[in-house]
């Protein structure tokens, strides 16, 4: 589709969909005192304003917790980039200033006014994160250095099968930096992203939004609510889409819906409950490869392999309930239920390497096939206490789950090679194979496993006084991991028991701005990212452990404008390697450093202009010789030293707003054997914003205005993702 005579496309241009039926189933001299100066640098907008021009916000206080917490009232109408406080980094309502760690939160301002439907769009905007292709199948976020598909929850609770995420339900996204497994669990190694979900509430909506694009972007959104009584009320959310891409070949088709209830079940307690249904199928598109150490030069649009026997799709069928009841005398229960059952199947033909010559690729195939069941229940127990002028508010809770995995992948086969052909060479002008069969390799993947999970934590938030906090917490899990080989009946059972701390200290030297340091660890089973790897010879070994120091500073320049910044060092270690000096066993060894800093900026400079934007500078390094191509001092693949984002939306009048935004990524490897560089790249987008009345708007989003040429992710060095040409979205919002 072209509009305006522009090329358009969404800018999630890296998958689409299949046929269920066509197979089933550095930073060390940086301390705590350079915090305050990144800070003022950040806000030097906003200090330069008239105070006269800043928005007018209602503001309350409560008495709870022998606290005045802030309580923030705000239009209905008005647009907001920052987030004041979040539940998701300690399970209880803190500031986000009070919070000793960096995150990151997405409103669904930001999210409305940029058009965002993806992980990756929404990675963007968060310093230190970076987003991976994930083989054109599945959300993948590089967190400080660790590659990660399974860090991903909705509203705290772990929704880790690989598929990729839409936002039709979705209030606000934010990732937390840093090792989470006191709150998370296992993984969070170098960060998590949650998603917090729409819920039915007594306030009515009704609206729609429709978007047309670039390459036959169709999408269409819908959000209804509304009150059955004083004591129920119901909210539906759903979305269908249906889009091409610049990719040739490339299609998605993707709809949800969401239906969520909220029951008033007495004075002090109330019930959320929701079910989503979702299906995504779409091109796994796995990109272009690479030639003589920089992507090969063919059209944006070049797909390699064969599109139409390409397809990915996933089925996620979701139940979550949650009951929270008021004790008085600041006691409170909670209590989270998710059950959630994935079927995701895979098929794609892709690119290996380049000939010698550059005259010709090698395409190698696969299909793999996952069905999981996930049940997971949360119980969190929330008082207050006081030791003489010391203030408390402590948090027990214990999680239980389970998780059942069927995995199953088949190997492609290019018969006109060979019977046991696993490879086949075709022209590079022409990188097109339709000869493939897919069977079972000696060494495929045929398992069942079940995974059992048992936590207990505890954690204690202490008010020394108005200007020292700290918070202190503690968790034991118990991951017990049965799983089954079926081709060769192998069984093999193990059971961890890590003990995941986290501790931090909060300095405030005024009420609005405050500085922290913290420590923090994380675990990683030797099942792995997917509860799939693990083998007979590895689940002996300890698991992996990630240990994050962070020095930070918060600041609530104004109401509605935020700046923070962070350093931090993250140490990988446990890290299995084969004995370089006797190749018959393995060992651990401390394998990869993080060194970083991050700054951000969320808010209003004025009350006409707001912004979120930030910056980080990424020192990611193997630290250990770990293989013939992971040496040590090799930078870490998809980590860019610099990368930095900015985006505005400024309100012209009552009538019309302009929007534009700047994202820069440095070069990055695609592969630890940093043999192959992507250049790095900045790109330039646009939005203009029309307000025909109150219950109907407008608003034309032009993504990379300039048609820059470049790269947006990647896997490996054979796996590379161009980035879209110029492409627009036309979307039109109408509330009933």
């Amino acid at each position: 589709m072209h509009l305006l005579g522009l090329s358009l496309y969404p800018l999630a241009a890296q998958n689409l969909p299949l046929d269920e039926n066509h197979m089933k189933h550095t930073t060390s001299g940086l301390t705590l005192a350079t915090l305050p100066a990144l800070l003022a640098l950040l806000a030097a907008p906003a200090l330069a304003q008239n105070p006269a021009t800043t928005t007018t916000t209602a503001t309350t206080t409560t008495k709870q917790d022998n606290k005045l917490p802030e309580v923030q009232v705000t239009s209905a109408n008005e647009k907001t980039y920052v987030a004041k406080s979040s539940t998701s980094a300690t399970k209880t309502d803190t500031l986000l200033r009070d919070t000793p760690q960096a995150i990151t939160v997405v409103t669904k301002e930001l999210m409305r006014d940029q058009v965002m439907q993806s992980i990756a769009d929404v990675i963007r905007y968060v310093p230190g994160v970076v987003t991976a292709q994930g083989e054109g199948n599945r959300d993948t976020a590089v967190f400080r250095g660790n590659s990660s598909t399974g860090d991903f929850f909705a509203d705290g609770i772990r929704d880790d099968v690989q598929y990729y995420r839409d936002f039709y339900n979705i209030d606000s996204v934010e990732a937390l930096k840093g090792s989470n497994a006191m709150i998370f669990g296992r993984g969070g190694s170098g960060g998590v992203i949650n998603r917090v979900t729409k819920q039915a509430q007594w306030t009515p909506v009704a609206e729609a939004t429709f978007t047309l694009g670039s390459w036959n972007m169709r999408r269409a959104t819908a959000d209804v609510g509304q009150t059955i009584n004083q004591n129920l009320a119901f909210r539906v959310t759903g979305m269908s889409e249906n889009s091409d891409s610049y990719r040739s070949g490339f299609h998605l088709k993707r709809a949800g819906i969401n239906p969520t209830f909220a029951i008033r079940a007495g004075d002090n307690t109330s019930v959320q409950i929701g079910f989503e249904h979702f299906r995504d199928d779409r091109t796994a598109d796995r990109g272009i490869p690479s030639f003589q150490g920089k992507p090969v030069v063919v059209a944006a649009s070049t797909f390699f392999g064969n599109a139409a026997l390409s397809p990915t799709w996933s089925r996620v069928n979701a139940f979550s309930a949650l009951v929270e009841h008021d004790f008085g005398a600041g006691i409170s229960l909670k209590n989270r239920t998710r059950i959630a059952d994935y079927d995701k199947f895979y098929q794609n033909i892709f690119s290996g390497a380049v000939s010698s010559n550059g005259t010709s690729v090698a395409l190698n195939a696969y299909n793999n096939a996952t069905q999981r069941k996930n049940i997971f229940n949360q119980t969190d127990l929330q008082f207050n206490a006081a030791t003489g002028s010391i203030q408390h508010k402590f948090l027990v809770g214990i999680e239980l789950g389970q998780q059942t995995s069927d995995n199953f992948r088949n190997t492609g086969y290019f018969p006109s090679v060979a019977a046991t052909a696993t490879a086949i060479n075709v022209p590079l002008a022409t990188p097109i194979t339709s000869n493939v069969i897919f069977k079972q390799a000696a060494t495929d993947a045929n398992n069942h496993g079940v995974a059992k999970i048992a936590a207990v934590y505890a954690q204690d938030q202490i008010e020394f006084s108005p200007e020292w906090q700290a918070i202190i917490g503690l968790r034991r899990d118990s991951f017990g991991m049965d799983f089954v080989n079926n081709r060769t009946a192998e069984k093999i059972k193990v059971t961890d028991t890590p003990i995941s701390p986290r501790a931090g200290l909060v300095y405030k030297p005024m009420q609005a701005m405050s500085l922290y340091a913290s420590y923090s660890l994380a675990f990683a089973p030797r099942a792995g990212d997917q509860l799939s790897s693990l083998t007979a010879s590895t689940k002996a070994f300890d698991p992996e452990k990630f240990k994050n120091l962070e020095v930070g500073a918060k600041w609530d320049v104004q109401k509605d404008l935020s700046v923070s910044a962070a350093v931090y060092q993250l140490d990988r270690s446990n890290v299995l390697i084969t004995d370089p000096s006797d190749s018959t066993r393995s060992i651990l060894v401390d394998g990869q450093r993080s060194k970083g800093v991050e700054l951000s900026l969320s808010g209003k400079i004025t009350r006409d202009w707001s912004v979120m934007g930030g910056y980080a500078y990424q020192d990611a390094k193997i630290t250990r010789t770990q293989s013939a191509t992971v040496k040590a001092g090799a930078t870490i693949a998809q980590v860019p030293t610099h990368s930095a984002s900015l985006w505005n939306r400024y309100e012209l009048n009552s009538t019309w707003g302009i929007g534009g935004g700047v994202a820069y990524r440095g070069e990055i490897y695609p592969s630890t054997d940093n043999t192959v560089i992507l250049p790095a790249f900045t790109r330039i987008d646009t939005a203009l914003y029309f307000v025909w009345n109150k219950n109907l708007n407008l608003q034309l989003n032009i993504e990379n205005l300039t048609n820059t040429k470049y790269y947006a992710s990647a896997n490996s060095n054979t796996n590379i993702t161009p980035g879209s040409p110029r492409a627009l979205r036309l979307g039109m919002n109408v509330k009933f």
